[in-house]
């Protein structure tokens, strides 16, 4: 059957976000005949939905903007954070090819980046920017697009909540949509609703896959290597309960056909994986439909857990504290949903500015016992089951921090990222204008991060620590670089990107 083909090609990529897009126009720039089969009806992936920024310690773009950051800093605060979790030589294949790869991407006339200043998120780790390492896409006007805006994933506020589509083409999308652009101009066969879920195996080799598109199910034979960049499975629940992933497929936030199945076409290829139980994790602010979506940009209010106390420091970086919100609920302090209280100094709207998926009318989420109110803390607590003295004792203690300017407990306001959202007030605001409010929050997460092992190159081992040739793997679909941590915005799609790249490369022989 390893003979029996129904078309060939160089290099087959599965998935069509960053990552995979960023490969398949590496090895389509570099001479090979790609092909891209997108599960969904809609090409993006996560990327799509995010805010598109990238780590790459040390870009040209950074450098235009005068930052003197160098690579050694960078592999200093890297290694730090991520510690021997995955190797060393993946950490470093990493740090070193982000500014490369920008070089390279700069060179074509479809691709433009900017500089967006955003804190590295262990700010007290040796070497920390303040400032980031962290890029952007420039924005697009939908016009340049023309009718690939329609085959282009919305942003959340359109594809969950049904919102207009916006004006300006930005983040995520404009990633996306500049990477479209240039496939454009190179042979490159792009197909949607095309599902991968095998792989043939000759002997080391991959040397083809099976897809099932509109037509039925087929077989390509891939010359050079497939390429699975096709995210990960947060959205499938059995798989989450299977590998033990905390969180429900519900509230994580890659698009529904982000179901692993080609994460197991590889292990049923012979593919080891690693940080199978991981996630990219955040608090998110629970909505009458029943999600919670991921949320940051807290401009107040405080989490309190099951016993209404404080258990975190609300201005952390998102996956920092849905981490301690895991630590939490594994010792039974704190059930789903968990409070953010607050005062009525902005109305009864919680202090969140950001929560991916736009909030409704306040009406909706009263209705749905989302929010409440209490005209005192002690009836505050009462409507959200947490006892009153504790919750009283918990905000008195909070505000003589806010008073003082230091949190003594959580650290609240040290680190820059901290500071990053807060304006000129700071992030530790008191809680003492009645009525008093509660939003109900829950974990969300931006996608799994366990996967198919690799090594420097991309290429996926098997259980023996061996190269399994012509298989290849990056983002979501492979054990992430930075293993348990997420050490700095734009993490997550600037590594899917480099590996992508780098497998591409690598195929091209190069």
């Amino acid at each position: 059957m390893t003979g029996v083909w129904d078309e060939e090609c160089d290099v087959l990529v599965v998935g069509s976000g960053g990552g995979a897009l960023t490969g398949a126009y590496t090895a389509a720039r570099e001479g090979l005949h790609v092909i891209v089969v997108e599960a969904t009806d809609r090409f993006g992936g996560t990327t799509a939905y995010s805010g598109g920024g990238l780590w790459f310690p040390c870009n040209a773009v950074l450098r235009r903007a005068g930052a003197s950051d160098t690579i050694e800093d960078a592999k200093t605060y890297f290694h730090a954070v991520v510690g021997d979790r995955t190797p060393r030589e993946l950490q470093d294949a990493f740090l070193e090819t982000g500014a490369p790869l920008v070089d390279y991407l700069e060179s074509d006339d479809a691709f433009a980046f900017m500089v967006y200043p955003w804190p590295d998120y262990f700010g007290s780790a040796p070497k920390a920017s303040p400032t980031g390492r962290h890029i952007m896409p420039e924005p697009l006007e939908p016009a340049r697009l023309g009718a690939l805006r329609d085959a282009l994933r919305p942003p959340l506020g359109t594809d969950r909540a049904g919102h207009p589509l916006p004006d300006v083409v930005r983040g995520g999308q404009a990633l996306i949509g500049r990477l479209l652009l240039a496939l454009t101009e190179r042979s490159a066969d792009l197909r949607r609703e095309t599902v991968c879920d095998g792989f043939v195996r000759d002997g080391d080799t991959v040397t083809g896959a099976v897809v099932t598109g509109p037509d039925g199910r087929y077989r390509i034979r891939t010359r050079r290597g497939v390429l699975v960049a096709s995210g990960g499975f947060e959205r499938n629940a059995e798989m989450r309960a299977r590998y033990g992933v905390p969180g429900e497929a519900r509230d994580a936030m890659g698009p529904e056909g982000n179901l692993g199945r080609a994460i197991q076409a590889g292990i049923d290829a012979g593919a080891a994986t690693d940080l199978m139980t991981e996630a990219w994790w955040s608090p998110g602010i629970t909505h009458p439909d029943g999600t919670s979506t991921f949320s940051l940009w807290f401009t107040g209010g405080i989490f309190v857990d099951d016993d209404g106390e404080r258990f975190v420091n609300e201005s952390w970086p998102y996956d920092r504290i849905g981490r301690v919100i895991i630590e939490r609920m594994a010792t039974g302090r704190l059930t789903l949903p968990y409070w953010m209280i607050y005062d009525d100094r902005d109305g009864p709207r919680p202090p969140v500015r950001s929560t991916s998926v736009p909030l409704g009318e306040t009406r909706a989420y009263e209705d749905a016992g989302l929010w409440v109110s209490g005209d005192t803390l002690d009836e505050l607590a009462g409507r959200i089951g947490v006892p009153a003295g504790a919750l009283t004792e918990t905000v008195k203690r909070f505000n003589a921090f806010a008073e003082a300017g230091e949190d003594e407990d959580f650290r609240r306001g040290d680190e820059p990222y901290d500071r990053a959202f807060a304006g000129d007030g700071g992030p530790l605001v008191p809680i003492e204008a009645g009525p008093f409010h509660a939003a109900a929050f829950g974990l969300s997460d931006l996608g799994t991060k366990g996967g198919l092992r690799t090594d420097a190159t991309a290429r996926v081992l098997d259980t023996s620590g061996r190269v399994i040739k012509g298989l290849y793997a990056a983002g979501n679909s492979m054990a992430a670089v930075s293993g348990t941590v997420y050490p700095g915005g734009g993490n997550p799609i600037g590594a899917c990107m480099v590996f992508a790249h780098l497998a591409a490369l690598d195929m091209a022989g190069r």
